[in-house]
């Protein structure tokens, strides 16, 4: 499902006003493999994204999310950034900021494929070896990937 039923409820009321919305990225690894998926909007290729549907646990979504998108069951094992990505419009005129929760994530089984219309392609990449990435995907990656297991949490100065 490309945008969940509650925000297209609330775009019947505000129309294409920015909209303030909790979302997830899943950062899946097996072995030194991270899954990256291609954007059917962009074209990019980035982590697993998403929105956390209302009363859902970040945890979840983030694990939900790797299956919808990827086909791909996938255990969350910590949380690795807590930030707010800039503002942003879509190509439809909707405005949206997000405050982004990053989940390392373990692979448990499936092979990836687009399991969903948000998506073109699925696959894993060594990390050494990663396509060119949008915005701040390189980082949110990095910091999955990061052995010391603490989350990092932006604050403006």
């Amino acid at each position: 499902m490309a945008t969940p039923d509650f925000v297209l409820e609330l775009r019947k009321k505000i129309g294409h006003a920015p909209l303030w919305l909790s979302g997830v990225t899943a950062v899946v690894f097996r072995g030194e493999e991270v899954l990256l998926v291609r954007r059917a909007d962009y074209g990019t290729w980035t982590p697993v994204t998403g929105i956390i549907d209302p009363g859902e646990e970040p945890a979840d979504a983030a694990a939900r999310e790797v299956l919808e998108e990827a086909g791909v069951n996938a255990e969350v094992e910590r949380l690795a950034w807590v930030h707010v990505i800039p503002s942003l419009a879509y190509l439809n005129g909707d405005q949206a900021q997000y405050l982004d929760l990053v989940f390392r994530c373990r692979w448990i089984s499936g092979e990836p494929y687009p399991a969903d219309d948000e998506n073109t392609d699925a696959a894993w990449f060594r990390l050494d070896a990663l396509p060119e990435l949008p915005g701040d995907h390189a980082e949110r990656i990095r910091l999955a990937a990061d052995a010391s297991g603490a989350a990092r949490f932006d604050r403006r100065q």
